[in-house]
């Protein structure tokens, strides 16, 4: 007993020494890893998305074998609703709509792809630390936490495979560590096939659809000559712009996204009529902020997964030529 507990002591301050070494070169290669291989792995799963007192429940059946990525989302709980997708291209299936709309891929960010596969934005806006080794649904996860260097942004806590490196698990916190929301995978299986009678939607296809082209609703990328964006958020850059036409409206929406390489935020512009008095307000939802405001005659409306300090910078950042 005594030789035993001798060697304890002795362990104990060379155990200390290796934990507290620097690990952030091996948490970064962790998360590179988790981004090649939720676009490089075949797998299917299912996986629960939970904000506050809600939570849905997603299938998801994702495939790569050389010749591009096949994924097929499957909503399990509310409305009916999957998407297709096949590189760039998707096609979004709502049976209780008898609606189908095809438009194209702006970002590669649906769950397990949350990362992007360049990750400089993220090493320059957050600070990476290791954590343990925990179970995600059945398989083990070493746990990498992302903590934000400024208040314009969340900390985030992520499960990546021990075996293959795909992302199991993600959280998102805010500055009092209190989690936001969550998704995590409840089942998952790696696939080992090039079959694809699994990629086509589960509807009736008697039923007349009506198909909707999202991409010819986009009217053009240019700045507008009628409103100037001053400073933004540390970190954030404008990743698109677009205008379109929106059912209900009169008048195009001018919609320009955000990005510091993880968090997202949308900014829309819209030109009120006469008669309109537009909308002003703040609201939050798990980890969401909204917020909007009447400026010089137009509707300002700003939403992200961000602080609400990112939300009121963007917001107040725009101003409008007289």
């Amino acid at each position: 007993m005594k030789r035993f507990l001798l060697g304890c002591l002795l362990a104990a301050p060379l155990s200390f020494a290796v934990a507290g070494q620097d690990n952030s070169d091996e948490s970064w290669a962790l998360l590179e890893k988790a981004a090649r291989a939720a676009h490089e792995l075949s797998y299917k799963g299912i996986f629960v998305y939970q904000s506050g007192p809600n939570a849905k429940s997603v299938q998801i059946t994702h495939m790569n074998y050389g010749q591009g990525e096949y994924a097929r989302i499957v909503m399990l709980d509310g409305s009916p609703r999957e998407v297709l997708s096949q590189g760039n291209d998707v096609v979004i299936y709502s049976p209780r709509h008898e609606k189908v709309v095809i438009e194209k891929r702006r970002r590669h960010n649906l769950f397990p792809a949350l990362l992007p596969t360049n990750l400089d934005a993220i090493k320059a806006n957050y600070q990476v630390r290791l954590g343990g080794i925990e179970r995600v649904g059945g398989r083990e996860g070493q746990v990498v936490f992302l903590d934000p260097r400024d208040r314009y942004r969340y900390g985030y806590k992520f499960w990546t495979d021990r075996e293959n490196g795909l992302l199991l698990k993600a959280m998102t916190t805010n500055e009092h560590n209190d989690t936001l929301d969550q998704i995590s995978f409840i089942q998952l299986t790696l696939m080992n096939t090039q079959a694809m009678d699994w990629f086509q939607p589960n509807v009736e296809h008697d039923k007349p659809y009506v198909m909707e082209e999202q991409q010819a609703r986009l009217a053009t990328t240019a700045i507008s000559d009628e409103w100037i964006l001053a400073q933004l958020p540390p970190g954030f850059h404008k990743v698109n712009q677009v205008k379109r036409m929106v059912p209900g409206k009169s008048m195009p929406v001018n919609q320009l996204m955000f990005c510091d390489g993880l968090a997202s935020v949308s900014l829309f512009i819209e030109q009120l009529s006469k008669d309109a008095h537009g909308k002003t307000g703040r609201s939050s939802q798990g980890p969401t902020n909204f917020y909007s405001n009447v400026v010089d005659g137009y509707q300002i409306v700003v939403v992200g997964e961000v602080p609400e300090a990112t939300i009121s910078q963007i917001a107040n950042a725009v101003s409008f030529k007289k």
